[in-house]
């Protein structure tokens, strides 16, 4: 086995163990060293942003000082849901190594389906009601940030 995924999977033990959350673990790497370890800490936190990979790349981030991980790779015991499927694509990271499956999670009662039909379009019912409101008002800080001479771009 792999001995980041080794790393990775005793994280999701350790944090199910715990009570922290579900078994989730991720490893952030780079250079062939481990910089950050995660596992899901949405119980211990109250936060439901808190996965093991978002936890890991919270740390990574910190750690180096820096939001750009391109440098970096990510192992997940489980496919990474589309909140952290996102937040590796934010951080910049080239590759993601998984193990367990979104349908192996599923099976658990960890089920993401429902938010890739939402993203699809495919959802028979809203669990969210969206409204567009006050756009001009808020497209104000877009201008200002459009003409913003000294912003850094990510």
């Amino acid at each position: 086995m792999n001995k980041f995924m080794t790393v990775a999977v005793q994280e999701a033990f350790q944090g199910m163990r715990a009570g922290d959350g579900g078994p989730f673990g991720a490893v952030i790497v780079k250079d062939g060293e481990i910089i950050a370890t995660g596992h899901n800490e949405v119980l211990k936190t109250n936060d439901p942003t808190a996965h093991a990979e978002v936890v890991a790349i919270r740390k990574a981030t910190a750690k180096l000082g820096r939001f750009d991980l391109s440098d970096c790779e990510i192992y997940s015991s489980c496919e990474p849901c589309p909140m952290c499927f996102a937040a590796i694509h934010w951080a910049k990271m080239k590759r993601l190594y998984f193990g367990a499956s979104r349908y192996d999670a599923a099976a658990i009662d960890f089920d993401d389906q429902y938010i890739y039909d939402v993203i699809n379009k495919t959802a028979t019912k809203e669990q969210v009601e969206i409204h567009t409101i006050d756009c001009d008002h808020c497209l104000e800080p877009f201008r200002e940030w459009q003409n913003k001479q000294d912003k850094t771009q990510y």
